[in-house]
This record gives structure tokens, C-alpha cells and sequence, in this order.
């Protein structure tokens, strides 16, 4: 039966066909507030506003504006934002968004290593309990999301415009290459601000997956909840037209 709602839900069988009951769901979304971490040089969340009370006829009514750079919080790296004529945010097909999800567990390196990077040697050692299905969604779980309010230490710096002392776990190039060419990745995840580490100045990651129309998904959280196999993960963005990214509501749905 768990095969079924994979199937439904990687293929976009009809809604009926699926037993949602049967599992449960997790969310892996940091909300969106003043607290919500940003890239050093992007705009900030906000939120004005615009009404909140009882109005003349006498019913409730709220309503608020909110402003926001495309790349911060949990959200969408559209394959634009680092390779020139690939989808933008609203282009990036459904079934990319939703699949089986693998999870690569690489909070022992982290620890010892703030700005550890997930090597060839690393998705061996994960194959050694089985193959990384062709389309599958790979999630880094780094166990960084522990330090989302502590911006310092989640970013590695606190300060706005400074992005010469960043310090996170990544992805490499060459790992981010082998995922693209040997398994077909569908998308990849981390539960940090970037697929590359704080400190690289190449982006090597993000190169070689937005060139092969490869969605990224940055700043999920509860990474932790999930097994290494059988989750479905299910990552729908803002459709921003001709954007290069998105706030993200990312959640998975656990066996």
C-alpha cells in the first residue's frame, strides 16, 4: 500500500487514490517571521499590517502585506538562479517537487567540522545500505536547523552584508555532479542556508545541479524525523513568475 502512494504521488494519479490516513505527515518549514534567517546581503521578512479588528458590520476581518527576498527561510533555488536559460521558479515541473526521499545523514562529520562538505566517499558509505534510487529527492541532514535562532552560528557571522566569514556544512561539487549524472536526482535538500558550505566562493554544488535542472531546497528543518528511505518529501514553492527561487512549504509523509 505504501508503494501505492508513492506511485500516486510521484506519477499524479488521481487525488482519490491516496490513503493519506495511512502515514504521517512532518513538517520541514521554518515559518516565515522577523526571526528568519536570510542570506547576509538579501531584504529581510516582514510583515505590515493592513487590518485587524472588528469592522463596522461587526465580523472580524485581518489582512497583512509581506515583503521578502526570493532566497531566505525554507524555499526554492530554481535551476536560473545559477545557470542561465534553465526553469525559473514557476517552470520547475511538478513531479521534480515530490518524490521518494533519501536521507543522508551528515551530522557526526558536521560536528566535528563546521564547514564539512558531503564527498563521493560519503554517498558510497550511504550506499552501502542501498542504492540512491534513480529520481529520488536526496535530503542532507547536517543537523544545522538546531541553530536557526542563533543566527551567528547558523550563518557562521551575524553580520548584515558579511559574507566572507560564513561558516555551514555543504554539499561538494563532485558529490553534487555524481547526483546529477549517476542517479538523475530529482531535487536535493539541506537543512542550511546553502547546498554549498558557507565558505566556498565557487558554488560549485549549485552549478552543477541548476545546470542540469536540478530544484534545491535550502533551510529545512526536523531533517531528523525522517528514515534514511521511505519517506516521500513534497516541496511546493511560491510560483513566482520568472523567479529565481521561492518561499518553500516543504513537508514529507512518513510511512
Amino acid at each position: 500500500m505504501w508503494a501505492l502512494i508513492v506511485l500516486v504521488l510521484c506519477l499524479g494519479a488521481p487525488a482519490a487514490a491516496l490513503e493519506l490516513d495511512a502515514g504521517r505527515l512532518v513538517d520541514l518549514t521554518h515559518p516565515f517571521d522577523a526571526d528568519t534567517v536570510y542570506w547576509p546581503t538579501a531584504r529581510h521578512f516582514s510583515l505590515e499590517p493592513v487590518a485587524r479588528g472588528v469592522t463596522a458590520g461587526g465580523w472580524w476581518y485581518a489582512a497583512n502585506d509581506f515583503c521578502a527576498a526570493e532566497h531566505g527561510g525554507t524555499h526554492l533555488d530554481a535551476p536560473i538562479h545559477f545557470a542561465e536559460g534553465r526553469w525559473t521558479a514557476d517552470q520547475v515541473p511538478l513531479d521534480r517537487l515530490v518524490g521518494p526521499a533519501v536521507v543522508v545523514d551528515l551530522t557526526a562529520k558536521a560536528d566535528r567540522d563546521r564547514d564539512a562538505l558531503v564527498l563521493p566517499a560519503d554517498l558510497a558509505a550511504f550506499e552501502a545500505g542501498g542504492r540512491i534510487p534513480d529520481g529520488a529527492i536526496v535530503l542532507i541532514h547536517t543537523g544545522w536547523d538546531r541553530y536557526w535562532t542563533d543566527h551567528a552560528r547558523y550563518l557562521g557571522s551575524a553580520t548584515p552584508g558579511d559574507v566572507a566569514h560564513l561558516h555551514f556544512p555543504g554539499l561538494g561539487g563532485e558529490a553534487a555532479a555524481w547526483l546529477t549524472t549517476a542517479r538523475h536526482v530529482r531535487a536535493v535538500g539541506i537543512d542550511t542556508a546553502s547546498i554549498d558550505r558557507g565558505a566556498s566562493h565557487d558554488f560549485r554544488a549549485h552549478r552543477a545541479l541548476t545546470n542540469a535542472n536540478v530544484p534545491i531546497f535550502e533551510n529545512l528543518t526536523g531533517l531528523e524525523m525522517l528514515p534514511p528511505r521511505g519517506a516521500v518529501f513534497l516541496g511546493l514553492p511560491m510560483k513566482i513568475g520568472g523567479g529565481s527561487g521561492a518561499p518553500l512549504r516543504a513537508v514529507a509523509l512518513l510511512p
